[in-house]
């Protein structure tokens, strides 16, 4: 889950369209339906181009992969579906082997915030063969990507920060947050009370019918895995196969997500560090673990004292760990390289240094620090806040920080700190209480930094019909068709393909890095 999925740079290229994003208003039909929402569950769709100009390299691969694109109509408010509507984009390749066609898969690659509709392509590779039995669908969710916006006019994509140093750093943090939840209602307040997991999942239950299907499958990454969770509870009975990668514990789910977290960063921060330090001749971290370990503790320090230069940006005390927050959900080297030069290109500037930064560290600061990507941000936020209340108070944040700063200096003080979920107005609805058993396919890292294990085992746990693919001994979030592991893709694809999960848990072991 947060700060940002995998592949979400890339989804996030994606251009949007004003005639897929108006808000729209279905003709009312002259006779009564029974049923409230059979305008919208009978809704004719629509198939186009998915390309929507010259430099848009996301719906170009849709294309050549053969995909047609489709905006489909949702209430805005499902308590009043003679109301305002909203669109939800959607894209679809579809299956080429009509003999034994199983039915849509639908996409969320997770965030929240992160638009799946640029995915059918990179998902049909993964799946091989079995990717013919399929129609593979996008779907960008309501307020994300090219479905109606949510945009709160943020300075920022990121709505979480460090607490700082000290208390005066932590009051600066809940001004700035007080200030991005103050945006947000000025700016969309009108659809916030809707930007909801309940709401997203009642409008994959519109494209399934506007689909023509009595059931979908789903595939879900992250933060998509919780809306899997939610949708199979609200709408039982309604899904064949379901794949649920970096598996979220329903109960720990809330606005607060990323408490008790810090150890598998800490693990993944300690695995790139042996990496880094085998590359002392690339990078100049350190020849050991614990001189690269060292080098970081030396920048947070350096960041804390004085904000360091890196171009036209500034990395303080409070964005520094979101920073490395941000280097830690891949396993592999080309992730870890990116993350090692970003290091590199940190620490000369906290020698004086004038530095541009690298690729990588250039997107993270402007993600961060300048309001580019301040849809992706508003929609997170809204949804996370609106899902689940939040402390109000901000001692109950500060109390937090203090008593985990010590053991972790470096991640505790985001993690425990407070967002704008603190000054967001109440949900609408309570919380989904998630079913007690589904034949799910659960697929976790043992090291994953953002959804960590213990989610997965809770829910196979909560679940005993499920069954678990283990990647053992890797940091990785997100694995199947991600990864690269042979072992967890083909237990995937023999799942997708017979519909029945393993007669028992896989585990599968992590490669050796180069």
């Amino acid at each position: 889950m947060l700060p940002r999925s995998p592949g979400t740079a890339r989804r996030a290229a994606l251009a949007l369209t004003a005639a897929a994003l108006a808000f729209t208003t279905l003709p009312a039909r002259a006779e009564a339906a029974p049923d409230p929402l059979a305008r919208y569950h009978r809704q004719h769709l629509t198939w186009k181009s998915c390309v929507l100009g010259p430099d848009d390299t996301a719906g170009k691969e849709l294309e050549q992969a053969g995909a047609r694109c489709a905006g489909v109509t949702v209430p805005l408010d499902y308590s009043d579906p003679g109301g305002r509507t909203i669109t939800v984009a959607i894209s679809r390749i579809r299956a080429t082997d009509s003999e034994r066609r199983v039915g849509p898969l639908l996409l969320n690659g997770g965030g929240p915030g992160g638009p799946s509709l640029g995915d059918p392509p990179g998902v049909r590779e993964a799946m091989k063969g079995v990717a013919a039995r399929y129609d593979v669908v996008g779907v960008d969710p309501r307020f994300i990507g090219r479905s109606t916006p949510l945009d709160c006019r943020w300075p920022t994509g990121s709505a979480w920060r460090g607490a700082g140093e000290d208390r005066a750093g932590f009051d600066r943090m809940a001004a700035f947050s007080k200030d991005l939840a103050d945006r947000c209602r000025t700016h969309a307040g009108d659809v916030l009370p809707h930007a909801t997991t309940r709401d997203t999942a009642r409008d994959m239950d519109v494209v399934r019918a506007a689909l023509g299907e009595r059931r979908i499958s789903y595939l879900g990454y992250s933060y998509g895995s919780y809306l899997g969770e939610v949708y199979t509870s609200m709408f039982p009975g309604r899904t064949d196969r379901v794949v649920l990668d970096g598996v979220i514990d329903p109960a720990r789910y809330s606005a607060r997500l990323w408490r008790g977290v810090e150890g598998a960063n800490r693990q993944a921060l300690r695995g790139w560090a042996s990496w880094a330090a085998a590359r002392d001749a690339a990078y100049g971290l350190g020849g050991t673990r614990g001189e690269v370990l060292a080098t970081v503790e030396r920048i947070r320090v350096a960041a804390a004292r004085t904000p360091l230069r890196l171009g036209g940006h500034r990395l303080d005390a409070h964005v520094m760990p979101v920073v490395a927050l941000n280097g830690l959900s891949q396993h592999n080297d080309t992730a870890y390289g990116d993350f090692a030069q970003g290091v590199q290109d940190m620490l000369r500037a906290s020698r004086g240094q004038r530095v541009t930064p690298s690729p990588w560290l250039a997107g993270v600061l402007e993600f961060v620090l300048t309001g580019t990507d301040s849809p992706y941000g508003s929609a997170q936020a809204a949804i996370v806040c609106g899902d689940n209340a939040a402390p109000r108070d901000p001692e109950v944040y500060w109390r937090d920080v203090q008593r985990t700063r010590a053991q972790d200096p470096l991640f505790a003080p985001v993690t425990n700190n407070l967002n704008p979920c603190a000054f967001w107005d109440r949900p609408r609805e309570r919380p989904t209480r998630i079913r007690d058993d589904l034949p799910a396919l659960l697929v976790n890292a043992t090291g994953d930094p953002r959804t960590y294990y213990g989610g997965a085992t809770t829910v196979r746990a909560m679940w005993p019909s499920s069954r678990l693919v283990t990647l053992k001994g890797s940091d990785q979030h997100a694995v199947y068709g991600v990864y690269g592991s042979a072992c967890v893709d083909d237990a995937v694809n023999a799942y997708l393909a017979t519909g029945r999960v393993p007669a028992r848990d896989i585990d599968c072991a992590a490669r050796a890095e180069g």
